[in-house]
């Protein structure tokens, strides 16, 4: 959680799985998925759509994705946020994603890159001390054969 909200209690947990579950169910398509260890059906994190109403004056679908840190370095993000990428375009027809990225966090940049996204601006969000970088793709620039 180094990028995020920093380590947090049960509740806190709880709470957050609660509102995505919510989330979900308001809003058909978007939500969080469970990333799972093939080999072991182990949960190690989460990739999802979530929807910002105002980014810089706009609404924005964002393509999140979290692992716990042993877990990172194998593929495990790129593979859920290209499924995830494939999902939004191809199933849900949505137009554009972003991805909202700290601009130290090395690894989430090499993600989005994989991904075909690209810089785009800083984007200051509320209670933050420094804007994060978004990174976007565009539907029609994802190449049709996958």
């Amino acid at each position: 959680m180094r990028f995020g909200p920093g380590i947090q209690t049960r509740q806190w947990i709880a709470d957050w799985i609660q509102e995505r579950a919510e989330e979900r169910s308001v809003v058909s398509g978007l939500g969080t998925w469970a990333v799972t260890e093939t080999d072991t059906a182990a949960v190690i994190g989460y990739c999802g759509l979530f929807s910002y109403p105002d980014i810089g004056g706009r609404s924005e679908i964002e393509l999140g994705y979290r692992l716990a840190r042993r877990f990172w370095g194998k593929g495990y993000a790129t593979e859920a946020a290209l499924a995830v990428r494939d999902h939004a375009f191809d199933a849900l027809g949505l137009p554009r994603l972003v991805a909202l990225i700290d601009p130290a966090n090395a690894r989430s940049l090499r993600v989005a890159a994989k991904l075909g996204m690209r810089f785009e601006r800083e984007a200051m969000l509320p209670n933050y001390s420094y804007p994060d970088h978004l990174y976007s793709i565009e539907r029609a620039d994802v190449p049709t054969t996958r």
